[in-house]
């Protein structure tokens, strides 16, 4: 809407619609007073639509193929490859023996071969950032209802304008945001926009501003009398006036914000630009160092002495390098898939190792998202319920008069013990004789939750899972600590049928039940009905004239009600964050009321005097998932916090947190979203290090939040699910999309996605992205000595006195991709090591390449130098001819190549040991692959003396590279013995410290900005709880 291209938050802000009465905004769209009975003219609007815009949202530029090769081809290595490729064609169009112009050809056709491969592989592994605004476009209406000219008509949504009288019915898609001026039990569905999990019902009437506050920073979900683009008609009609299309909706705000975040470019790739800035000033160093010693020297011609530097070029050049990055990410993400965890941009598996911090949604991610009864409290006991157990018996009940004892420890700043209510007094055996430790009798748990299952029209899921069940999540619980228990919910239903009911009501918050007496649950009853009740007990229990010994509801054995006792067994379970419900029942004479009767609240608190027995209090809860506990103790292991958003009460939340071990000495509280609305950036910037649990919290509160984090120099991970996450998760480094419960543009908006939306997903991720960047500098480490050898043992070996070069052109391709397809591969999947959840992340700015990486490179390309140039001299020496001397290089080279990865595969762990037959079969079979191609292309004529420019090799020669192998591989593993020897001394041989090459990062400056620029317009409501 408006004009292209300008930015939404440059456009003005729009009125507080919400905030106004229905002629009050009529009159600020400057329309009829009649608008209602005749809509807009056709006039009005098409000068309207050219004045708005279409009802569309502004599509950022996408990039065109010849851009994306452009980024993948844009960089120094490739240019010398190109370079050394155009001097190729040259020399084999002027070469006039035909073998040159053979070899010449095939050099050019591998260097464009391995430009266009890897440029292939960085565009489909590109990340298509286009396809979250796809996603939001894709939730738009096609059509709308209108009211103009006095007439009802549809037209296509796209041509709505500010104005319009819209027509909504059931099951309708919102087509552009609107203030309601009529409502017939209109009710939308808003989850994927605002994070309310519940329709919400729609009114007519202006909603003040609480003390005269600013309207605008009334959450979506509190403006009642408004409806959203993209959200859905739950239930009844309405009509509205539209006061926002395209780009001023709320979802065309979120898609600016979408667009606008900036992209991230991963540590890794960031680390590779830089290693190939380094190795293209030195392969150019050397080139220039070879061609002056060939021309000056060798007394070779200008145009022999570039040939032979190119040759040194193209040796050092690391063409394989970013295939072998690419499978290193390929391989993790298939591991990491097979967990549950799906990577939607291959270089993103490598943040997750260096995340420092993990937001997390609460429910469903680090809870079950399963409303579940955890405890019963009767009058004289109280039942533990296992709410993880899978199997139906009456077990699942144990009587623990020491469970939630206890009021919530509040501050957990001192440390200490929470406040304790002595119970003793109260309780002793429960009426029945059930012990400290047994289980109640199926008969009992059938009368203890016989109101939560007959006061009740919710249908449990399959087998008593979420799956097809009906209803409200509380009251699904008691069903569900039922069937668990062994209850037979249906047929006990079937047993008692309903007579007449009070349906609930916020207002008067209970829901009560009349049934016919069953003989199994009620005993003799004489000619009564029974009402079963359940609601607010804090309501409940000033209804409620005695108590039910055991939950036992007997006349003869009920007591007098301990109200006392009551009001302090709820303030104790809410005090830990439960949900508590009171089960009540009672009897009236069974002509009080007929079949099919609908009585009002009065039946239930209308009468005189109290007249309900308490049965019991249900607390419930949406417990933490079990394996979630073990997994943020392994992540506090690994050095990483976890912090988690929910908008649950700011009690509910520390209860949780605590829990799960978030919640502490050192992060004692929580801090709410009205809480960080009203804190400067900088002092939200001290929050977010001082707590690990945000109560009450916005989707524009996420966003501030991940942006605090990065301002202090962490490297964050946000959850999310909702359309109204998806900048957050753009703008953290990590973001993560529940597969489950997500929608597709919050999906499209992450990196990750969690098939099972579970948080110990994110740990093991986690654990796989640390291995990534082990694996990586195990690439290195293979990769870089070989690549260096070659040119190097081009230019040692003129410096050295050789008449020409110990390896051909065609030789230094074959062994760059070779080595990379093979070896390296070995060190890309290369299983994690013992302890890598053990150490903290690695710092921010911290290079691939550190001080004892350098040295480890530079000692294994020394060591190959050596014994390659050594080899070619000692052939030379012993008589053998240029080709032979070449074979004798170019097997050196590779065997030594395997030498320094078997040893490359352990950090610190010696390669004499039995392990190195262990754990990675990848290296065996790359070595065979490896011996079998070198053996081949040794022994084969034509391709070895035209093509490879060498000759067959005799036992004296391949004595002479298995000894150059063995040496090396000593060297190596005689340089990880002396740092395991200066580890064992507090050394930092783990390249934890700072040093020249990595880049230092400050956390930002005081006063800096954290919103982008239009976040600020998105008055968005709380997430669901």
């Amino acid at each position: 809407m408006g004009e292209e291209g300008i930015p939404v938050s440059d456009r003005p802000p729009q009125p507080a619609w919400h905030a106004m009465t229905a002629d009050e905004t009529i009159k600020a769209l400057k329309i009829d007073e009649n608008i209602r009975e005749t809509g807009l003219s056709e006039a009005q609007a098409v000068q309207r639509l050219e004045e708005y815009g279409p009802n569309m949202m502004t599509e950022a530029k996408k990039k065109t193929l010849l851009e994306r090769i452009w980024a993948q081809v844009a960089n120094v290595l490739v240019g010398i490859l190109v370079f050394v490729a155009v001097v190729s064609g040259a020399r084999a169009i002027t070469a006039d023996n035909s073998d040159d112009v053979v070899t010449n050809w095939i050099q050019v056709g591998i260097i464009v071969g391995v430009i266009t491969i890897n440029t292939w592989i960085g565009i489909v592994q590109e990340g298509s950032a286009e396809k979250a605004a796809e996603a939001l476009k894709s939730m738009l209406s096609s059509d709308a209802r209108v009211l103009r000219g006095g007439q009802q008509q549809m037209i296509p949504a796209q041509d709505l304008v500010p104005g319009d009288i819209v027509y909504l019915g059931l099951g309708d898609k919102v087509p552009c945001d609107m203030r309601i001026i009529n409502s017939a039990n209109l009710a939308c569905q808003e989850a994927a926009l605002t994070g309310e999990s519940v329709p919400i019902d729609k009114t007519i009437e202006a909603i003040p501003t609480p003390n005269g506050g600013d309207p605008n920073q009334t959450p979506l979900g509190d403006r009642h009398n408004m409806t959203f683009s993209a959200t859905l008609v739950a239930q009844g009609s309405g009509v509205g006036i539209c006061i926002a299309t395209g780009d001023y909706t709320q979802i065309g705000t979120i898609n600016a914000l979408v667009s606008q975040v900036e992209e991230k470019k991963t540590a890794v790739l960031e680390q590779i630009d830089t290693v190939s800035k380094y190795l293209a000033m030195f392969i150019v160093l050397c080139a220039i160092v070879t061609f002056l010693i060939a021309l000056l020297k060798a007394d070779e011609s200008a145009i022999d002495a570039i040939a032979i530097a190119l040759v040194a070029a193209v040796a050092m050049i690391p063409e394989g390098l970013e295939a072998i990055v690419t499978v290193t990410y390929a391989y993790a993400v298939s591991n990491m898939a097979k967990e549950n965890a799906i990577v939607r941009a291959l270089p993103a598996v490598e943040t997750l190792g260096s995340v420092t911090v993990i937001c997390s949604d609460k429910t469903g991610t680090l809870t079950k998202n399963e409303m579940s009864l955890t405890a019963f409290v009767t009058g004289d006991a109280r039942y533990k319920f296992d709410v993880h157990s899978k199997s139906r018996v009456n077990t699942n009940f144990i009587r623990d008069d020491s469970f939630l004892t206890e009021r919530a420890q509040r501050d957990f700043s001192k440390g200490g013990a929470a406040d304790k209510t002595d119970m003793s007094a109260a309780i002793a055996d429960a009426g029945d004789g059930v012990g400290s430790g047994e289980s109640p009798s199926l008969g009992d748990i059938k009368s203890m939750l016989s109101g939560g299952i007959l006061c009740s029209h919710c249908v449990l899921g399959t087998d008593g899972t979420r799956e097809g069940e009906i209803g409200n999540p509380t009251e699904l619980s008691i069903l569900r600590a039922a069937y668990f228990g062994g209850v037979d919910i249906d047929n006990l239903k079937k047993s008692a049928p309903i007579v007449g009911e009070v349906p609930f009501s916020s207002e008067y918050k209970f829901m009560a039940t009349v049934h016919k007496p069953n003989a199994e649950l009620d005993g003799e009853t004489g000619n009564v009905l029974m009402v079963h009740a359940k609601g607010a007990p804090d309501r409940m229990i000033k209804l409620c004239k005695y108590q039910a010994l055991g939950g036992i509801y007997d006349e003869e054995t009920q007591q007098p009600i301990d109200m006392d006792y009551w009001s302090d067994q709820i303030s104790i379970l809410s005090s830990h964050g439960l949900r508590v419900l009171a089960l009540c029942k009672g009897t009236v004479p069974s002509g009080e009321v007929s079949e099919g009767d609908q009585l009002g609240p009065e039946f239930v608190n209308g009468r005189a005097d109290p007249w309900l027995t308490i049965v019991g209090l249900c607390a419930i809860m949406d417990p933490p998932r079990p394996e979630c506990v073990s997994a943020i103790s392994e992540a506090h292991g690994a050095g990483v916090r976890v912090a988690m958003i929910t908008g649950d009460h700011k009690d509910t939340a520390v209860a949780i947190g605590h829990m799960l071990g978030l919640v502490d000495s050192k992060y004692p509280s929580a801090v709410t979203g009205p809480e960080m609305d009203n804190m400067t950036d900088d002092d939200l910037r001290q929050a977010v290090m001082t707590h690990n649990v945000f109560a009450r919290a916005s989707p524009q509160n996420k966003i501030r939040i991940v942006k605090a984090l990065q301002a202090e120099g962490q490297v964050s991970s946000m959850t999310g699910d909702g359309v109204n996450d998806a900048p957050a998760l753009k703008a953290a480094d990590m973001g993560v999309a529940m597969g489950k419960e997500g929608t597709d543009v919050a999906r499209e908006a992450s990196e990750m996605i969690l098939a099972d939306d579970n948080f110990a997903t994110i740990v093991t991720a986690v654990r796989e992205g640390r291995t990534v960047w082990d694996n990586l500098r195990k690439v290195l480490l293979v990769n870089t000595p070989i690549n260096n050898s070659q040119g190097l043992s081009v230019l040692f070996g003129f410096a050295l006195g050789l008449e020409e070069t110990p390896l051909t052109a065609i030789q230094v391709l074959y062994s760059n991709l070779i080595c990379a397809v093979t070896l390296g591969f070995v060190c890309a999947v290369e299983p994690a090591e013992d302890g890598i959840m053990n150490i903290p992340p690695r710092r921010v700015g911290k290079r691939l390449i550190g001080r004892y990486l350098f040295l480890r490179i530079a000692l294994g390309t020394a060591a190959l130098t050596a014994g390659v140039v050594g080899s070619a001299f000692w052939a030379r020496d012993l008589g053998y001819n240029l080709e032979e001397q070449r074979s004798q290089a170019f097997n050196t080279l590779d065997f030594g190549a395997i030498a320094i990865t078997t040893s490359a595969r352990f950090t610190y762990n010696s390669s004499f040991h039995p392990r190195i037959f262990a754990g990675n079969v990848t290296l065996w079979y790359s070595i065979v692959v490896v011996t079998v191609l070198q053996l081949f292309i040794t022994y084969t004529p034509g391709l070895n003396n035209t093509i490879f420019g060498m000759g067959p090799m005799d036992l004296t020669q391949w004595l002479i590279s298995l000894m150059v192998m063995v040496a090396v591989f000593v060297i190596m593993e005689l340089e990880k013995a002396f740092r395991r020897v200066l580890k064992a001394q507090g050394q930092d041989t783990d390249d934890t410290e700072e040093w020249f090459l990595d880049e230092h990062v400050e956390p930002a400056a005081k006063g800096t900005k954290l919103l982008p620029k239009g976040a600020s317009r998105l008055g968005l409501a709380e997430l669901k709880h």
